[in-house]
């Protein structure tokens, strides 16, 4: 086992990332509620998808490019080399 602790920024960036997945289900969860609840079917379904589809991929969009702006570390991005 590793003496050196987990870098605290690398954790946060995979829970963030992990959420995402959420960010996905969680829209199509309630829309097979609501199509069942209101006799909607498919079209309740349908919206979640597409809407827990886009808001996920813009949310991993935003993470991966904020991760790859700051280089991917904790080390601080100014100074020398």
């Amino acid at each position: 086992m590793p003496d050196e602790k987990p870098d605290l920024k690398e954790l946060g960036y995979y829970v963030a990332l992990a959420q995402v997945g959420l960010e996905m289900v969680v829209p199509l969860l309630i829309g097979v509620g609501l199509d069942h609840y209101f006799g909607w079917s498919p079209w309740a379904t349908i919206v979640g998808a597409v809407l827990g589809f886009v808001g996920g991929m813009v949310h991993l969009v935003t993470l991966v490019n904020r991760h790859d702006a700051g280089g991917g570390n904790s080390k601080p991005s100014g100074g020398k080399p």
